[in-house]
This record gives structure tokens, sequence and C-alpha cells, in this order.
């Protein structure tokens, strides 16, 4: 097991070297340069996002699919994936966390534009869409498709699975004395009961969830900054100063460099709210929307909520503790700096981050199912839908137990290699995301309807007949 970290931790540092840092946030100014700083239609996308297009065709509302998304991006990557990034990468490596959400959200509207557009309809009537179906749609390379859909499915039993279960059963068990293998076994049940239901059941759960945890989290942060506020100015200048320069260890932090700092929060904001990673798309697709800008306006919300505003919080809740109790942070793991810096809530300050991370662990888990069941049901057709299930819910109970380093390892590997096509497509498509934005959205034509998909029982066929 320590051989096959090391052998995921050096494949993992290959990816996320300078040429993906560069791909990653080269697509991400590119498209905001593109599409004229799309992020100031933010506020836009957020009241379509809880506005209905009845009638449209898809499987669920549009406030369905944003709340499908959120749930696989508000979870772990805003309590763990802040923490461990700025225990990795100093806390400079808050603001390129930030950077890569407040960027992303034009690399978000253009993934999710072209999953809507390019999605498909099979003979029952059920929407499926994604970055596979626009790879292979719009640029016409199947087998680039294929290659995203496998690394999606793998990439779930990572970020989508072992990482959210591990950390469910680790906070229980260090709150509350739960053990891993009886925690293991009740979320592996209650995740079941609704994964077995569908993406309708799933957008049903994480439309009640989502709303709740996001506001319990959030008051936990703003209470500790209130706390800290002696140390919030001199918390911003570091994180500022520590992104642009070589920091020495100070201030109960450790030495880190500029690329560790970028590395190391470009892959923890990727895996936060997944821009250009090309899985949130997939529940773009699924939603009842007239035209692909409106639900891109809708999906882009998500990487604002997300990083721009959670993340964001997080990693200055973290900073600022640390410079108000140093000694409470030193020689602390990797992933514990956000449950310290929530300990001085006297109290409730354990309960509200225990309660706030499994319930974001959870709907993350529910969420990134879909997103794996999408791809298997894109590589191997409906059948394969039912024997994804099992094996998700079979890894969900082994990620209980296994070490937590080789889980972030082959997350970040398995994102880091998703992520390839799905940038690809977005650049190579880009000329379609500014045709569609610039009819739709900067002609004024909002709220017309687009021709509807094309009938197609699966785009991907075997080549034997019978199979």
């Amino acid at each position: 097991m320590q051989l096959l970290n090391q052998v995921f931790a050096s494949m993992s540092g290959v990816v996320w070297g300078a040429p993906m840092l560069i791909l990653l946030f080269g697509t991400h100014l590119f498209l905001t340069i593109r599409l004229k700083f799309i992020q100031r239609f933010t506020f836009k996308g957020i009241k379509l996002s809880v506005s209905k297009d009845d009638g449209s065709t898809g499987n669920i509302s549009q406030f369905g699919a944003l709340a499908t998304a959120l749930a696989a991006t508000i979870g772990t990557g805003n309590i763990i994936g802040v923490s461990t990034a700025i225990a990795l990468g100093g806390p400079g490596a808050v603001l390129w966390c930030w950077l890569t959400g407040v960027f992303g959200i034009a690399t978000k509207y253009g993934e999710a534009l072209l999953s809507v557009k390019y999605r498909v309809k099979d003979k029952d009537g059920k929407v499926k869409g994604g970055p596979m179906y626009a790879i292979e749609k719009g640029l016409g390379w199947k087998w680039l498709a294929v290659i995203f859909a496998i690394f999606t499915v793998l990439a779930t039993f990572g970020a989508g699975c072992t990482v959210q279960s591990h950390a469910i059963t680790n906070a229980l068990y260090t709150s509350f004395g739960v053990r891993p293998a009886i925690s293991g076994i009740i979320l592996t049940v209650l995740a079941a009961c609704v994964i077995l239901g569908g993406v309708k059941m799933i957008a049903k759960v994480c439309e009640k969830l989502v709303p709740f945890m996001a506001f319990f989290y959030v008051a936990g942060c703003i209470i500790i900054l209130i706390i800290n506020r002696e140390f919030l100015i001199d918390a911003i200048i570091l994180i500022v100063e520590s992104a642009f320069t070589a920091k020495a260890a100070a201030g109960g932090f450790v030495g880190s460099t500029l690329m560790t700092a970028c590395r190391y929060g470009m892959a923890r904001g990727l895996f936060s709210n997944e821009s250009g990673l090309g899985t949130a798309p997939i529940a773009a697709a699924s939603a009842q929307t007239k035209n692909p800008v409106r639900q891109a306006l809708v999906s882009m919300t998500g990487t604002f909520w997300d990083t721009v505003i959670v993340c964001a919080m997080t990693g200055i809740v973290i900073v600022s503790s640390v410079l108000h109790i140093p000694g409470a942070f030193e020689g602390a793991a990797n992933d514990a700096l956000t449950t310290i810096a929530f300990a001085q809530l006297p109290t409730f300050g354990n309960i509200i981050l225990t309660i706030a991370l499994c319930a974001f662990a959870f709907t993350t888990i529910l969420g990134w199912s879909f997103y794996g069941e999408s791809a298997a049901e894109y590589l191997f057709g409906k059948k394969s839908i039912v024997v994804y299930r099992v094996i998700f819910l079979i890894v969900l109970f082994i990620g209980a137990v296994v070490s937590l380093d080789i889980i972030w390892n082959f997350s970040d590997l398995m994102n880091g290699l998703m992520a390839f096509p799905n940038l690809i497509c977005l650049l190579l498509l880009s000329g379609v995301i500014v045709k569609e934005t610039r009819h739709y959205l900067w002609e004024k034509n909002l709220d017309e309807r687009a021709p509807e998909t094309e009938e197609v029982e699966t785009l991907f066929k075997r080549k034997n007949k019978g199979k």
C-alpha cells in the first residue's frame, strides 16, 4: 500500500506539473476574455437558478441540476481540501484556490453550455449529456470521449467516494467515538437508498440538504472570523504575499515555494469547484432549460458559491486562526487545520464542523455517483448502471478504513487525467461557446427555446451486433 501511494504521488506530481497548471488556468483566462468576463452575469445566473423552465426538455429542474452539482462540489474539498492545501502549500495556496474559482466561473459556464447543446435523448425520453457527448458530437473524436469517460468512472471511486466516506467515518470517530466499520455500514445503506432511486431521487435530496448545510457551515465560519477579527487583515496580507513569493516558515506555517503554493491551491481548487474537470456539466445536461446559455449561467454560479465564497472563508478562517493561536497548530496533521480552527467555538465548534462535514461529504457521494453511472452508461450501455452502483457502494464502504494520503493522491491523479480531455474540448469548441452566448445572451434572446435534442438510443455503439 505504501509503494502504491508513492506511485500515485509521483504520477500526480507529474500530471499536476507546470503544463497542467498553465493549461487549466490558461483556459480559465482564455474563456474569461473570449466571453467578455461572463462572471459579470453571476447574479443573473443566481436569479435563473430559482426559476423554472416549464415544458422544457430535461430530467430535473434547473435548481435540481445546480443542487446536484453543488452537492458534488461543496464537500470535503471546502474543509479538508483547503486544510491540506494550506498545510502543504502555505497560506498562498488560499489565493490560488480562490483565483481558480473566480476565473473558473467562465470555464464552468463553457462546459455546461456544451453539455446542454450536445446532449441527446434516448428512446425512453431520458436526456443524457456531458463532456463525452460534447467531445464526440462537437469534435468527432470518439476515442477522446471514451478516454474522458474511463477516467470519470475511475475518479468517482476517489474524489467522490473513498475521500468522502473516509472523511465521514473519521469525523464521527474523532468527535463521537463511533467505530469506522459501524458508521461505514450506516453510510453505505443511506447512500444506497438514494443512489438506487436515480437522478431524480438524488436531485430531490440535494435540493433539501445543500442550502441547509451551506448556511450551517458559513454561519460557523462567520463566528470564527469575528473571534479572529484582530488578525483578519494580517491573514489576508499573508495569503496574498505568500501566493507570489517564496515564503520562509513564519507565523506557525511551514515554508513553501511559489510553485508549491500554486500547485496545491489550484489542485484543491479544481477538486472543490470542478471547473474544467468536466463532471458538473453532466448534471447540467439533465436540467429542464429552454436553451444552453440559460443553464450555463445557472451552472456557473456553483463555482461562485463553492470557491469564491465557501473555500475563501475556510482559508481565511484557518490562516487567521493560526496567527491567533499558533501553538494549537503545532504538529497538527495536514487535514486537521479546519478542525482546530473550529475548536475556538466553545462546546459547539466540533459539533458544527462534524455535522457540516458529514452533510457535505454525503451529498458529494450522491452527486459523484450520478456522474460515474452516466459515464459508465456512455461506455457500456444501460445495463452497466446497476453493476456500477453496486461497485460504487462496495468501494464506498472500503474507503472508510483506507489511508487518507493514498486516497488524496489517487484523487488528484484521476482529476488531472479527467481535466485534460475536457479542457482540450473547451478550447477547440470555444467558438461554439461564443456563438451561442452571442445569440442568446448578448443579443438578448435568453427566453428563446433551442431546437429539441435529437432522438437517439445511444451515441456509443458497440461494433459487434447483439452486444
